[in-house]
């Protein structure tokens, strides 16, 4: 990821960023009129106009992210993602930094296991624009991926991954999401030798695959109108490969038995995991489970499993739970670390907080500090462009509806404590909840 900015421009975004907080309750207050379209070349575009800051954030995401990666090969599609910024026809990997970094703009980006994508904040200036724009779209459209950036990657892969596989955390992640998803891509994690499976020509041919215009999601926020940014999604998706087909349907996430993994690790503390696959993006459910887990495990020091697992119990520093909407059903997760000689009655604990939660649901007085924090909060998700770009990219990329941010205040106050009890009889089912343990008990 290139961050370098140049002298000059780079003292321009730091009065810039000066400015992000008068400009953030402006923001926060307004309507956001997302405008959409799909461009010539198939890409579909989401555009949000912000004159505020003399600034454009650009991202283009692709359907490419670690599920689209065939299984003996895991670790491609994060591979391909580094690699594409590591040069293009016109530049080596150093001419992009440098012209990046001349006109003060930032590359960024990254890869999960549904998408892909890359970014570029760039001042809205015609000069600087021009030259940050005409790069990214070189980079995103002509990637020649060099041997010797793939050898450079792919060894720093290797040795990435050895090391997470000696860390007590990485281990129960990788456990967990094969708990959860058995056969299904979301379980996939990259291995030293799958990796070192992986050839410059698997690069070459996934970016083919998947960085194609028809698929493309291209994300735009900042000080321009509307012409200019039709011209910039062409621009970045109009050389890009063009897709022979839809993509590979991808298998349905099963359920998983209820079942509990303990790994023996030396590490002092245990590591502790407790899910199953619970929902997708869209899911009309998201509501009512983001409030209720709130006030399990998602509000901090006033949550029940923080209450119940830390403040009476001294069990462990911190515990949590969230959802993770994904393409298809995201994890509901329940994370903490504690001492290994308490890491049995810590899990206890764990599993008789959320079978309470499970049977009677929040109370009055969690829903109003749900509720209150949620909506009070709201403001703080959209009070800068970096965050627009985010959530409106999230928006674009899994065709939620354009007033979803809009609508959020709303939805999140129509919530009754009997649809998060339903939500939660529905989504959180304990015969299939997966337990992992790192730190305690044999393998």
């Amino acid at each position: 990821m290139v961050k370098r900015i140049g002298r000059e421009a780079g003292k321009c975004l730091c009065l810039v960023a000066a400015a992000t907080l008068s400009l953030a309750a402006a923001t926060a207050q307004a309507t956001l009129p997302i405008q959409h379209w799909t461009s010539a070349s198939g890409a579909r575009v989401y555009f949000v106009e912000n004159h505020g800051l003399p600034m454009v954030d650009v991202n283009v995401d692709f359907d490419a992210g670690g599920r689209r990666a065939p299984s003996a090969k895991a670790g491609l599609a994060g591979l391909t993602h580094t690699l594409v910024k590591a040069g293009s026809a016109a530049h080596s990997e150093e001419e992009i930094s440098r012209r990046i970094a001349d006109v003060g703009a930032q590359l960024g980006g990254d890869a999960d296991r549904d998408r892909a994508g890359l970014s570029l904040r760039t001042l809205s200036s015609e000069k600087e624009r021009t030259q940050a724009i005409e790069t990214f779209a070189q980079i995103l459209q002509t990637p020649v991926f060099p041997d010797a950036a793939f050898a450079r990657e792919k060894a720093r892969l290797v040795d990435g991954v050895r090391e997470e596989e000696t860390k007590p955390g990485a281990i129960a992640q990788r456990a967990f999401y094969r708990l959860m998803y058995a056969a299904h891509p979301y379980a996939l994690a990259p291995t030293p030798e799958a990796v070192q499976r992986i050839t410059r020509e698997d690069v070459q041919d996934f970016y083919r695959e998947n960085y194609v215009a028809g698929r493309a999601v291209v994300t735009i926020i900042g000080d321009l109108g509307r012409v200019y940014a039709e011209r910039i999604a062409e621009q970045l998706t109009a050389g890009l490969p063009r897709a022979s087909g839809a993509p590979a349907p991808l298998p349905p996430v099963m359920q998983p038995p209820d079942q509990t993994l303990r790994i023996a690790h030396p590490a002092s503390q245990s590591h502790i995991l407790l899910g199953l696959p619970a929902i997708a993006r869209g899911d009309p459910d998201y509501f009512p489970l983001l409030v209720g887990n709130y006030a399990l495990g998602g509000g901090g020091f006033v949550s029940r499993l923080y209450l119940e697992v830390r403040e009476k119990r001294g069990y462990a520093y911190s515990v949590y739970s969230y959802f993770q909407p994904l393409a298809q059903e995201g994890p509901f997760r329940i994370g903490l670390q504690t001492k290994k000689e308490q890491a049995e009655e810590a899990l206890a604990r764990v599993r008789i907080v959320l079978d309470e939660f499970l049977a009677r649901g929040p109370s009055a007085a969690e829903m109003k500090a749900a509720k209150q924090n949620l909506v009070g909060g709201f403001a703080l998700r959209i009070d800068s462009n970096r965050k627009l770009l985010e959530h409106v990219a999230t928006i674009g990329f899994y065709q939620l509806p354009l007033t979803w941010l809009d609508d959020f205040p709303a939805r999140i106050e129509k919530v009754s404590a009997a649809d998060v009890r339903s939500a939660f009889a529905r989504r959180v089912r304990p015969e299939h909840l997966v337990t992992v343990v790192v730190g305690s008990g044999e393998k």
